[in-house]
């Protein structure tokens, strides 16, 4: 039996309908700046975490540093200033674009803007690791540098971190797309105020964002040298972002000629006494009032004939690979070697760039916090170089490189300051060539060829000659050494190649005619890496030198030198007697003395006497430190270093930034 169901009651059906998600819901609020509040976040969020990454991956480092929650606080600090500057262009446009009539293009500019702002922070944070692992400090005016020289560049990236550049590449065109799709959708939630609401908030915008950009009451705004919490360079860096690193970077290239009063002023008179009171200088006699360094050298060696020079730049070879210096036993044709000439145990470099080395090396220059001037404007025509000083002599003068001589802007330098003709990698037939050009051995073989040449001339000569197989990514042919590394493509070996190349060359040498006749001088241009948890890594400055051929008697250099040392002690080495206004130490007249060093790391100069080490910060205090070259450790007083050596390490900064400026490192005409 059926029964009829009974009468039920209609239950009505009730939709739950959720709350719109928060950056829905901010919208109204926001009105026309929504895109630019979510490039505030994102950008904030980006950098902490990338932020906490480097920490952590770096914790021993900053937790003897002792700075762990500044670090956090003052980087949140340092990356709201660099987010304020993205974001002040779009703001100061917002009264003109951001009406109703012109919404479509204000969200679509605004979105635009942001995806680029974020997507360059992302870039800037992921390229962050390698470069750290390569230089020991956050993305700064080398990775500047660098850009000018893609295909260098990419070379070295693809052949030695491919790895590293795919996966960068990779995260960095996943950012822009996820980044682009959010924003875009954002765009569409965005609410434009009437022109009333936005013109009252709009000054009151720019203020914070202003305040924010200054962040200081001080009487100059916040810059990065405000965020050197601690004595090691690398936790200093972590603390600010690598974005604003570069950008600041980008900035200083543009004041370069006052580079140096970075570090404070000194009148020119100081500057001038101080330098020319040193004890090697003190004979001498400056009477030009154009050329405010000149002086003529009389050779402390007299020759009938003066010596041919040849120079032999070694690519990244620090006393790192130097046993009898403290390093891997990588270099057994220079340890051979060096019983034969003047050896260098107190060698330093002045900087970490090839660049630098050069200027120091082949030109006598101090360093600055600029780029070297083989890169400066006013340095490509008449400055001082040994070339141009030997050719008035009668030299021959020639650059002979595996690589392409543009490089580092070395042709356009060599070619303007004295440097008769430039032999590179276009000149030869190598039969191994690696991303930086022809090897040691097939540059060694055409420089033998080039010196042959010379020599046939009767004239004296002038060479130099810059190897570059010790280069990431660290190529050189099969079988020609033993390896010291399971891995052949590692500096260490490398480093044994370049030194079997330079054996083979300097026995080569030996048996022709113009050995008798010519200084031969093996110089590092910089060590491979400059890294440690000093604010000026020292040790890894130290460098090999040699001075050999011409019946040079052996003779070990033990007083502390620098390469601006070398210039005026070749010069007196061949015989030549002439007027230059190189300030360093001719070693001939005696090497026992007390002798200096002068260090350029990143912004950071560094005053080398004895164990006394005089750091001149950036818009800070110097610092004193003791310097154990046994341990390579420096160890920073508490104390401030006293007026006298601040002032000797102020007078040697401000120096040659004073003569580039005023265009007076040069010769008389």
């Amino acid at each position: 039996m059926n029964h009829a169901p009974a009468c039920q009651e209609q239950v009505p059906h009730l939709s739950i309908q959720r709350p719109a998600p928060w950056w829905r819901r901010v919208g109204p609020y926001l009105g026309p700046y929504l895109n630019l509040f979510y490039l505030l976040v994102a950008g904030l969020a980006m950098l902490s975490v990338s932020r906490i990454a480097l920490v952590t991956w770096q914790h021993d480092r900053v937790q003897a540093a002792g700075i762990y929650n500044e670090i956090f606080v003052q980087g949140i600090r340092a990356d709201l200033i660099l987010l304020g500057y993205f974001l002040v262009i779009p703001l100061l446009l917002a009264p003109f674009l951001a009406h109703q009539r012109s919404a479509r293009l204000w969200a679509g500019l605004t979105s635009w803007w942001a995806t680029l702002a974020l997507v360059f922070i992302g870039f800037m944070e992921l390229a962050s690791p390698q470069f750290i692992m390569q230089y020991d400090v956050r993305p700064n005016r080398l990775f500047v540098e660098y850009l000018s020289y893609p295909a260098e560049v990419f070379g070295t990236l693809w052949h030695g971190y491919r790895l590293a550049l795919i996966l960068t590449t990779g995260a960095t065109l996943l950012l822009a797309w996820a980044l682009h799709v959010a924003l875009k959708r954002a765009s569409a939630h965005m609410t434009m105020w009437p022109a009333k609401k936005l013109l009252l908030t709009w000054p009151l915008l720019v203020l914070l964002v202003f305040v924010q950009i200054r962040s200081t009451t001080g009487h100059r705004p916040a810059n990065p040298a405000l965020f050197a919490l601690s004595g090691d360079a690398l936790v200093n860096s972590l603390v600010i972002n690598s974005a604003w690193s570069v950008l600041d970077a980008i900035s200083s290239l543009r004041k370069e000629a006052n580079s140096s009063e970075i570090y404070g002023s000194m009148p020119r008179e100081k500057i001038l006494a101080e330098v020319t009171s040193a004890p090697w200088m003190k004979g001498y006699q400056f009477t030009s009032t154009d050329i405010p360094t000149l002086h003529f050298q009389q050779a402390a060696i007299p020759r009938e004939k003066p010596l041919n020079l040849v120079i032999v730049l070694e690519e990244s070879l620090g006393a790192t690979f130097v046993q009898s210096l403290g390093g891997l036993p990588v270099t057994p044709e220079l340890e051979k070697l060096k019983h034969e000439g003047w050896w260098f145990e107190q060698l330093y470099a002045t900087g970490t760039r090839s660049v630098r080395g050069i200027e120091a090396v082949v030109a006598g220059y101090a360093p600055t916090p600029a780029r070297s001037v083989v890169k400066l404007s006013l340095a490509q025509q008449n400055f001082y170089t040994l070339a141009l000083g030997l050719g008035k002599q009668g030299y021959q003068t020639e650059f002979v490189y595996g690589g392409e001589a543009h490089f580092d802007n070395m042709r356009s330098f060599f070619t303007g300051n004295g440097f008769q003709n430039v032999v590179d990698r276009r000149h030869m037939q190598p039969r191994f060539e690696g991303s930086w050009g022809a090897s040691d051995e097939d540059l060694f073989d055409t420089a033998l060829t080039r010196l042959s040449h010379l020599h046939a001339q009767k004239k004296p000569f002038f060479s130099l000659i810059f190897t570059s197989s010790n280069h990431e990514p660290f190529e050189f042919p099969d079988g020609k050494i033993a390896l010291h590394d399971p891995v052949k493509q590692g500096v260490n070996n490398a480093v044994k190649y370049a030194d079997f190349a330079l054996g083979k060359f300097i026995r080569a040498a030996k048996q022709q005619d113009y050995w008798r006749d010519t200084v031969f001088l093996i110089v590092a241009d910089h060590d491979n890496r400059v890294y440690g948890d000093s604010l000026v890594p020292i040790k890894k400055f130290h460098i090999p030198g040699l001075i050999l051929g011409a019946g040079i008697e052996p003779r070990r250099i033990r007083t502390l030198a620098s390469q601006i040392d070398l210039g005026p002690t070749l010069l007196s080495l061949l015989g030549v007697s002439s007027a230059h206004p190189m300030i360093g130490r001719d070693l001939t007249q005696g090497s026992t003395a007390p002798g200096r060093a002068m260090l350029q790391f990143d912004n950071y100069f560094a005053w080398l006497e004895g164990s006394q080490a005089t750091i001149l910060r950036p818009r800070q205090q110097p610092l004193q430190g003791r310097y154990d070259a046994a341990s390579g450790e420096l160890v920073l007083d508490t104390a401030p270093p006293s007026q006298i050596a601040v002032d000797r390490a102020m007078a040697h900064v401000m120096l040659p930034s004073l003569l580039y400026r005023e265009q007076r490192y040069k010769l008389p005409k």
